[in-house]
């Protein structure tokens, strides 16, 4: 009985064998080439290049939504990777650290405080062909944000509608600073509607005060071809400003009637703005 037993299961074990050899050999053929670096450099011969999007203080990734969705149906990759609102030098760094992972050229976008660290992160980064400043701090070397405020003469009250909060490990005199919800609608977004503003004042992420007061870099801007979006009804950012960091880095420039957050109230200029900057790098 035990060799009838062990006749019937040699079928069964070969059976498996033969499946298993199958699903191995699935597995090898369907595996991924080795990527090819791609070419440094435009030209019509060079790969789209990927689009990296940065938000700022008081907002996250998904306020790019709208831009990532019709970016991809254009066929673009797009990535928009967390900033950490620790301050300009560690959030540039990692912002750094996250472009040493893409092969190949680079379209750096930025909002508001995310201008600030591509105008870090890019500097001495050949993959990256061009920056986009959407209603975004362009600062030059040994300027702040709170210095930045007061290009060109324009005011901002955000700083009177701040709320503060501890967080683990600041230094002395740090916290997080969020905007008061009861402001949030008329000064970051008044252009949205009042349910829409409501949830991102609930989700904001806070900015750490050192962010607002810690000196740039050397601007990559200086070296790096420039487009940029000011955002002329813009309650954070006084569009006085958004203009003088414009000029100053001798940008291409559009303006538009909008709140801070362009991406959001008119997506598609802002994603005709960044094509623009796509398209030079190809020609």
């Amino acid at each position: 009985m035990q060799l009838k037993s062990e006749s019937r299961r040699k079928p069964l074990r070969f059976a498996i064998l033969a499946l298993l050899t199958l699903f191995l050999a699935s597995i090898t053929f369907a595996a991924p080439a080795t990527a090819t670096p791609a070419k440094e450099g435009g030209g019509k011969g060079s790969p789209k290049p990927a689009i990296v999007l940065v938000h700022g203080a008081f907002a996250d990734a998904s306020g790019w939504s709208d831009v990532i969705e019709r970016l991809q149906r254009e066929g673009h990759t797009v990535y928009a990777p967390p900033n950490t609102l620790r301050g300009v030098a560690s959030d540039s760094e990692y912002l750094r650290a996250f472009l040493s992972t893409i092969t190949g050229p680079v379209v750096l976008v930025g909002h508001s405080y995310g201008g600030a660290l591509i105008t870090n992160a890019a500097t001495g980064n050949r993959n990256v062909k061009a920056l986009v400043y959407i209603a975004a701090y362009a600062l030059d070397e040994g300027e702040s944000v709170q210095q930045a405020n007061a290009l060109g003469g324009g005011h901002t009250d955000v700083v009177d509608h701040l709320i503060f909060r501890p967080f683990p490990g600041a230094s002395e005199g740090d916290q997080d600073a969020y905007i008061d919800p009861a402001y949030f609608h008329r000064l970051f977004a008044q252009d949205l509607s009042k349910n829409e503003a409501a949830v991102m004042a609930a989700s904001q992420r806070p900015g750490a005060l050192a962010s607002l007061v810690t000196p740039s870099g050397v601007p990559a801007w200086k070296t790096i071809p420039s487009w940029y979006m000011v955002a002329s009804n813009d309650n954070i950012i006084p569009p006085e400003a958004e203009r003088a960091m414009a000029k100053r880095a001798g940008a291409k420039t559009v303006e538009i009637k909008s709140s801070h957050v362009p991406m959001m109230s008119q997506p598609k200029k802002v994603v005709d703005l960044i094509l623009s900057a796509v398209k030079s790098t190809r020609k």
